[in-house]
């Protein structure tokens, strides 16, 4: 028998799973990332010791073979960073379908996974549409599935702050906002995600649940704005430029892979308000998260 369980993370090279391999790192459990074959060295978290199994999510065979003694696996990788040139439907969709028949056939205990508020099959939004396919497949699977549909995730070196931050640093006297900046938001701390996914492991009353989840705030796009340019002490004129065009610019740049802080898919988040209630941390998973204006000091050093 053994003594200590095993865990499997795909996306451990982003800014999720590298969150979640240093808090799994400080736990008995044994670690084991899932990297995809490439000529690049991977992008792990330094100085923190991890077993690696080398398979795309197409190749079924891998797959099995990375699945070897796995107890429980957080399943995070999506192709939405790369925007344009990402293949939603390859690794997002088919991906986690093949990961779940993996899965299944290595008896997995738990099987977590990270979508996003608004996923929906009928959504406009691409990725939105991708992330409820994905559930589904978990969902209709024999599998102990967690599955959190979270607020858009914020911390040092996100996707999200730290490029609104970039994008206001080269752009003098203005900023633009989609629209009126009016679009809600409940922006989740990094820790406060990597916790929940650890303290889920010894939860069974979330086996076979989906919940949204978020911070504990609802504040429009132009608030968070607002809070990075305080501290960040900068001032910038907050204008509305036409939702159509920022779309479009942003389309033109993704095709071009021209290195703008942003992509059409964090577009898509922005579309339209991505909220839940403000009750679920505190009563399901015994979590007070922290407020959005108290966890951006990472941005004034970032500009040191």
């Amino acid at each position: 028998m053994r003594s200590m369980k095993k865990i499997l993370i795909t996306g451990a090279t982003g800014f999720i799973g590298k969150a979640l391999t240093r808090h799994l790192s400080e736990t008995e459990y044994q670690v084991r990332v899932l990297i995809h074959p490439s000529r690049k060295s991977p992008d792990l978290p330094k100085g923190i010791p991890v077993e690696a199994a080398v398979s795309g999510l197409n190749d079924l065979r891998g797959l099995r073979a990375a699945m070897v003694d796995v107890d429980i696996v957080y399943h995070l990788a999506s192709q939405e960073a790369l925007g344009a040139r990402g293949n939603l439907l390859e690794t997002d969709i088919q991906g986690t379908k093949n990961l779940v028949a993996a899965a299944q056939d290595a008896d997995v205990d738990r099987f977590f996974f990270i979508s996003h508020l608004g996923a929906d099959r009928a959504s406009a939004y691409p990725t939105m549409t991708a992330k409820a396919i994905a559930e589904d497949h978990i969902q209709k699977s024999s599998l102990d599935y967690t599955i959190l549909r979270s607020g858009i995730v914020y911390g040092a070196n996100d996707r999200f702050t730290t490029n609104l931050a970039r994008l206001i640093r080269s752009i003098p006297l203005v900023f633009p906002l989609p629209g009126q900046g009016d679009t809600l938001l409940q922006p989740l701390w990094i820790e406060d995600l990597a916790n929940i996914l650890l303290w889920s492991l010894d939860n069974d009353d979330n086996r076979r649940k989906t919940y949204k989840i978020g911070g504990p705030e609802q504040l429009s796009f132009r608030d968070i704005v607002i809070s990075i340019l305080d501290v960040m002490g900068i001032n910038r004129r907050l204008v509305p430029v036409s939702i159509p065009l920022i779309r479009g610019g942003t389309v033109f740049a993704d095709y071009l892979s021209l290195n703008i802080p942003t992509n059409i898919f964090w577009l898509d988040y922005l579309a339209t308000n991505r909220t839940c209630s403000l009750n679920t941390l505190p009563h399901v998973f015994n979590l007070l998260p922290s407020h959005f204006s108290k966890r951006l000091e990472y941005l004034n050093l970032n500009d040191k």
